[in-house]
């Protein structure tokens, strides 16, 4: 009779995890960016701090949107057809960058073998119980990120870095360089997004390649 008993429990407690979990197909995130350290960059740290972030999902479709006091870049990709779209602005130039999914494989293939190690710290952020986990990549590199899988997002494609993860990040930390970065979360919207935040303007840019903006860079 006890033996049913723990199995009813233990069968109980798997049934609110799952019910505790949120799948969901739209999303809208915006993160802030602050510098922790590398001060000896003085220029870069300027134009990362204080930036926002802003993630924007809606079925396979995501809007990625960084903004700084001295550039903003934009990328739109669809996880469905592998494609993207990257706009920038800086120094008074527009750029639009045209991915083709080749593209997008290349350009985050460090990401490829990216693993997930959970600690026993947590917190909690925007009103969500946050786990920190260490991620690694195939180099050898390292970071740290807290995520909640009380959200799951049902498209894992909009971000490489965290295709792998058991949930949504909302804060990590990222080196650049002699920077560290961290990025947290300041706002969660489930409400449904605009179909037209995903639209591609058709004028008042410069259209690239992807491999023409490597030789820009």
């Amino acid at each position: 009779m006890k033996k049913h008993i723990g199995l009813f429990f233990v069968n109980l407690l798997l049934v609110l995890s799952v019910v505790a979990q949120k799948k969901v197909s739209e999303l809208t995130l915006v993160y802030d960016a602050s510098i922790s350290s590398g001060s000896a960059e003085p220029k870069m740290a300027d134009a990362l701090d204080g930036a926002t972030t802003t993630v924007y999902l809606k079925g396979a479709m995501s809007r990625t949107e960084m903004v700084s006091a001295l550039f903003s870049s934009t990328t739109i990709h669809d996880s469905k057809a592998g494609t993207a779209v990257v706009l920038k602005e800086v120094s008074g130039q527009k750029l639009l960058i045209r991915m083709t999914a080749e593209n997008w494989v290349e350009k985050n293939k460090r990401y490829n073998g990216m693993t997930f190690t959970d600690t026993k710290e947590t917190k909690t952020i925007a009103g969500y119980n946050c786990t920190k986990a260490v991620a690694k990549l195939a180099d050898g590199t390292t970071f740290t990120v807290f995520y909640t899988s009380d959200i799951i997002p049902e498209n894992k494609d909009y971000d490489s870095q965290f295709k792998n993860l058991n949930g949504l990040p909302l804060e990590y930390e990222l080196v650049q360089g002699k920077l560290t970065i961290k990025y947290t979360v300041s706002r969660i919207n489930l409400n449904p997004v605009p179909a037209s935040r995903f639209d591609i303007p058709k004028a008042g840019y410069r259209e690239l390649t992807y491999e023409e903006s490597r030789k820009v860079n």
